[in-house]
């Protein structure tokens, strides 16, 4: 397993600029039945209509990679943070660069990531506004890559400059927004960091212990009195996607137990998107249910086990006949990555899902 991330309980306040600290919730029981559902597999957790389902999710999935190795059409091609989603997606199912019938793909992936770095360290090849989801995603990418292979140089250089990058344009609050730069925050951007950093730190890169205490504050400040998080720090109604972030960025950042996440999971239980008619039925449904899988799947026990049959059948029933998933704002690639990722949790092949 690989090494968990470790944070403080007091949160430093000489890196948070004039923003007041959030003390950490007390430490209370375990969320799950044990240390999340990673050892934990329950019985019927996969079928075979599950593993015909992600078979065609691959195929279809695979089918859609451009020449130059990257994912997404139209207004969202050559996009740097859904070709590393989608890699994502097939290392999944275990294919890695030169190994597995989707191997190829994941290489080509790496090879488009690793050719459109900036300068600055900004992994970014669209010409589009708020680059640092991409970044992230990509990061998280890279990070993985590189945990289960750490003789590649050039990953480790392009994922230090990442990570730097990260580090550098976190804002006084803690958390970051739509471009490199420290000024405003919102939970959603903010999450992607994390996760990155998460992932870096798994595979051995070096993650300042303030850069996360500051986030694990930031993202406090952000849960409403319902359990729920709001969007930025100003207030803000609750709702179950950003929820899901905010609970998903505090389990990455290393903080497992406590008020704020037993409030965090019990929100997202009772307000869960996949519970209210798949992808047409809730807005930013495949992004939400990106960060419910991690959440419940990381606070294991009865968490995972009353989500997940659920939520995998619904993904089976809304698949198309092509292998594709829908998504008519962010587009098939991006919706199937989600999607697949989601389907291939019981897996257990990521190291970033592990505790």
């Amino acid at each position: 397993m690989m090494p968990v991330l470790l944070v403080s309980a007091m949160l430093a306040p000489a890196v948070l600029g004039q923003a007041p600290v959030v003390q950490a919730p007390p430490v209370q029981a375990q969320v799950g039945d044990d240390a999340g559902a990673e050892n934990r597999p329950m019985e019927g957790e996969t079928t075979p209509a599950w593993r015909a389902s992600v078979d065609r999710g691959l195929r279809a999935l695979a089918a859609l990679q451009n020449d130059d190795g990257s994912f997404g059409r139209g207004r969202f091609g050559r996009h740097s943070g859904i070709t590393s989603l989608c890699a994502l997606a097939l290392m999944a199912d275990g294919h890695l660069p030169g190994r597995g019938e989707y191997g190829d793909q994941v290489s080509k992936a790496l090879e488009f990531v690793l050719s459109n770095v900036t300068e600055s360290g900004l992994l970014s090849a669209e010409a589009t506004a708020g680059p640092m989801y991409g970044h992230g995603f990509s990061t998280l990418f890279l990070g993985e890559i590189y945990g289960m292979n750490p003789q590649d140089t050039r990953v480790r250089d392009t994922l230090v400059r990442a990570v730097q990058l990260i580090v550098a344009s976190q804002n006084a609050e803690g958390g970051w927004r739509y471009n490199p730069v420290p000024n405003d925050a919102d939970v959603s951007v903010t999450i992607c960091q994390v996760m990155a950093l998460r992932s870096a730190r798994n595979a051995g890169i070096k993650v300042p212990r303030e850069t996360i205490d500051a986030a694990i504050n930031y993202i406090l400040r952000c849960q409403n009195d319902d359990g729920g998080f709001r969007y930025m720090t100003a207030l803000g109604q609750s709702a179950w996607p950003r929820s899901a972030a905010g609970v998903a960025s505090l389990f990455y950042a290393g903080v497992y137990e406590g008020d704020s996440i037993t409030r965090g999971l019990s929100y997202i239980a009772r307000s869960d998107g996949t519970n209210a008619g798949g992808p047409m039925g809730t807005p930013h449904f495949h992004y939400g249910a990106y960060y419910t899988a991690q959440t419940m799947y990381l606070a294991g026990g009865s968490w995972w086990r009353d989500w997940w049959p659920q939520a995998r059948d619904g993904f089976m029933a809304t698949q198309e006949r092509d292998g594709l998933w829908v998504d008519h704002q962010n587009g098939p690639a991006y919706a199937t990555a989600m999607s697949l990722i989601v389907m291939q949790m019981p897996n257990r092949y990521l190291p970033i899902f592990q505790r």
